[in-house]
C-alpha cells in the first residue's frame, strides 16, 4: 500500500512552482485529472534535473518531501561527473536511458559549451536545424532503443510496487526524464493537452535559469539561439515520442505491454498507486 506524506497544499497543483527553490526544473505530477475522473496523487511522484544546484539552504525543503527511491536517467559518465547526493532514508537506482545510443551527452554541459574549441564545433554540429533533427531522432530513440526500454520498464515497475514518494530525473530533466513523465500521465488518463503543459514548463522554468550558460557560450563566439533546442522543449520532439509510440505499437497501452513489458496487471498497478 503506497503511504502519502504530508506536503503542502501548494505542491498539489498541476504545475505548481518547485517546493526547492534551487531546483527550479523540479515539480510534482500530483493534481492532473485523469479522464475517468481520478486525480494523480499528490506528494508520490516529482521530476527534476540533477541536484547540482541544490543549495544547503533548501535541503530541509527536499527533506520534506519524503523521497524514498531516486531513479537516475544519466549515463554513467554523467553520473561519475555529477553524483547524485546521498538522501537519509532514500535509495539510488541509476538506469540508463540512452546507452545504446550513438549520440553521447556531454557529462557536463556547462562546461562543454564554455570551450571556444567545443562552442566552433558546436556551431557546425547545432546549426542549420541539425539540433533540432537530432533532439528529434533522440525522442523516437527513447521509444525503441533497447536500453530505454529496459530503464523504462524497471522504473515503471518500480512505481507499481508503491514504494513510496520517488523522484526521477536525467541532467536537465526535459527530455529522458520529460518523456517518462509525459508516457506515464498518458497511461494513467490525463490528457494529451495537460501532459504537453506538464512538459513545456521547462521552457518556463529551467531556460531562464541558464543565461550564465548562454552568455558564456556567446562570449565564446558561439549563437546562442542555437542551444535554445538543446536547453528548451518544443511540442514537436515529444508529439515524435508519440509518434513513435503510434507507428510501432497503436496505443500507449501497447506501448507499456509490448514495448517495455509491462502488462494490463501492472498497468492497473500503477493506476491504483498513483490515481485517487
Amino acid at each position: 500500500m503506497v503511504t502519502q506524506p504530508n506536503s503542502p497544499e501548494s505542491v498539489a497543483a498541476p504545475g505548481a512552482p518547485s517546493p526547492v527553490p534551487s531546483l527550479v526544473n523540479l515539480r510534482g505530477l500530483g493534481g492532473w485529472t485523469a479522464a475517468d475522473g481520478r486525480t494523480v496523487r499528490p506528494g508520490l511522484l516529482y521530476r527534476s534535473a540533477d541536484f547540482r544546484p541544490l543549495t544547503a539552504d533548501d535541503a530541509d525543503d527536499f527533506a520534506a518531501l519524503g523521497v524514498r527511491t531516486v531513479y537516475d536517467f544519466r549515463s554513467a559518465a554523467e553520473r561519475e561527473a555529477s553524483p547524485d547526493p546521498t538522501f537519509d532514508g532514500a535509495s539510488n537506482v541509476g538506469l540508463d536511458v540512452l546507452a545504446d545510443s550513438s549520440m553521447a551527452v556531454p557529462a557536463n554541459l556547462a562546461e562543454f559549451f564554455s570551450d571556444p574549441e567545443l562552442v566552433a564545433k558546436a556551431g557546425e554540429q547545432l546549426g542549420g536545424g541539425r539540433a533540432v533533427a537530432a533532439i528529434t531522432s533522440t525522442y523516437r530513440d527513447l521509444v525503441n532503443l533497447p536500453s530505454a526500454r529496459s530503464a523504462y520498464r524497471d522504473f515503471f515497475t518500480g512505481l507499481a510496487g508503491g514504494d513510496g514518494p520517488a523522484l526521477f530525473h536525467c541532467t536537465a530533466g526535459k527530455d529522458r526524464t520529460g518523456w517518462a513523465a509525459a508516457a506515464l500521465l498518458t497511461l494513467l488518463g490525463v490528457s494529451r493537452d495537460d501532459v504537453l503543459a506538464d512538459y513545456l514548463l521547462t521552457n518556463e522554468r529551467l531556460v531562464p535559469s541558464l543565461q550564465p550558460i548562454f552568455d558564456t557560450f556567446a562570449e565564446a563566439g558561439g549563437d546562442p539561439d542555437l542551444l535554445l533546442p538543446v536547453f528548451g522543449v518544443r511540442e514537436a520532439f515529444l508529439a515524435a515520442s508519440f509518434d513513435e509510440v503510434a507507428d510501432r505499437h497503436g496505443s500507449i497501452e501497447a506501448y507499456f505491454a509490448d514495448g517495455l513489458g509491462i502488462g494490463p496487471d501492472v498497468q492497473a498497478m500503477l493506476r491504483g498507486a498513483l490515481l485517487a
